[in-house]
């Protein structure tokens, strides 16, 4: 209990409690109503106490003024309990032990939970709003700065992430019957094959660069989390549709597979975003909503219309931040389109999308062998191309490029969609 009566500072009674069993928690708590400055009393009947408040009250920052040391007029109370061992002056308003940010003369926005530009090596693995001890270890985070890996929308971007997860075993029927002649499901295996292979490098390129990304910036490495994900959960269902009636996997090209290398090896962030998110993610949009539309079964229908949701997801986000880091430095244009040209460079020499893969969609948009089927099945086919072209172009002027250098940087994405 406290007493005010005949001081103008309180004073707390903790009986014959030890800080060996809890009296801290009672100081602390008392401490907590005072301000910077203000002196709590502190009685109590426990042998040690003295010497425990002096260890805590050092640890804690704050300063002590023992009862012995005070005229006989400071000490008196109308308590009849327990004695007065000391009055506590209340340091720093947290402890002292939190002053490091202070001190250091940076910015204190972990108390409100403001997103830093730089926040300190020393904030580590901190949540974003908690209070850092001073003197912690540093930690390096090679994506340390807000303008290296922030997005426009992004705390709205991972709450629509974090609500729109599925359930594979729930979200799609795997035993709804259907029956397809043996060259149609051969088809749907090949293009099953394909996508693994490209999700598998989708889900590489966020995971490597996960671990770079300083934990202030708590949603960037949520969402990448959940991409991550997303992604694993792709490539479990395309497996399970292109296994479903027991066949073989189909075809994985040299050229795929060097595509595909190319993202891997992108050591940049942002350009690596920019490559894999809004060029190949892009184009792998169009790619599962032409599947969607010309599926030959449900399964492989429902397949596409949720990885596509997903897709939908890791595009607009890979536009976030380009359009951040846009609005930061103009010149991440350049940056851009120079990574573009590096890529397609990489891969002149080698033959493009999958032969196997592009005939499987012109076989799944035909839906038959008849001359008329196949002559309409490739023209769709080829549509595909012109429309991920398309859209390649509007996604490249919305983040700024001309017209014309839009379309040159789109005719310079490989071959290979992703």
């Amino acid at each position: 209990m406290t007493d005010r009566v005949s001081s103008p500072f309180p004073t707390i009674d903790i009986e014959d409690l030890g800080f060996e069993r809890g009296a801290h928690l009672l100081i602390k708590r008392a401490l907590a109503a005072s301000a910077v400055g203000e002196r709590l009393g502190i009685r109590g009947r426990d042998p040690a106490l003295a010497v425990h408040l002096r260890a805590w009250c050092r640890a804690q920052g704050h300063e002590i003024i023992w009862a012995e040391s005070l005229p006989a007029a400071d000490k008196t109370t109308d308590w009849k309990s327990s004695p007065l061992v000391a009055w506590i002056v209340r340091g720093d308003a947290l402890g002292g032990r939190w002053r490091g940010s202070e001190q250091a003369g940076l910015p204190n926005s972990l108390v409100d939970g403001a997103v830093n530009d730089h926040p300190p090596l020393t904030w580590g693995l901190a949540a974003r709003g908690a209070r850092v001890e001073a003197g912690g270890p540093q930690f390096f985070f090679g994506l340390n700065s807000k303008e290296q890996v922030w997005a426009e929308g992004i705390p709205r971007l991972y709450v629509q992430a974090a609500a729109a997860q599925w359930d594979p075993a729930t979200a799609i029927d795997w035993n709804q019957p259907f029956e397809l002649a043996p060259e149609i499901e051969s088809a749907v295996v090949q293009v099953m094959t394909y996508l693994i292979e490209n999700e598998n490098a989708a889900l590489l390129v966020p995971a490597r660069f996960i671990a770079q990304v300083h934990p202030h910036f708590r949603e960037v490495m949520q969402l990448l989390a959940i991409q991550i994900a997303d992604e694993a959960r792709h490539v479990e269902v395309f497996t399970r549709r292109a296994l479903l009636r027991g066949g073989d996997l189909g075809l994985s090209t040299v050229g795929g597979q060097t595509s595909l290398k190319t993202l891997l090896d992108e050591p940049d962030f942002t350009l690596a975003s920019f490559l894999l998110s809004v060029l190949g993610e892009g184009s792998f949009l169009n790619l599962l909503w032409f599947l969607q539309e010309h599926a030959p079964d449900p399964v492989t229908r429902r397949v596409a219309q949720l990885a596509a949701q997903d897709e939908a997801r890791h595009v607009a986000f890979g536009m976030g931040h380009l359009q951040y880091q846009i609005s930061k430095d103009p010149n991440t244009l350049e940056r851009l389109a120079a990574a573009a040209d590096r890529r397609h460079q990489a891969l002149t020499h080698t033959a493009g999308l999958n032969e196997e893969v592009f005939d499987a969609l012109v076989l799944l948009a035909a839906g038959e062998w008849s001359t008329d089927a196949i002559a309409q099945g490739f023209s769709k086919a080829e549509k595909l191309k012109e429309e991920m072209d398309a859209d390649r172009r509007a996604r490249l002027i919305k983040l700024g490029f001309p017209v014309n250098d839009a379309a040159a940087v789109s005719a310079l994405h490989t071959r290979n969609f992703m």
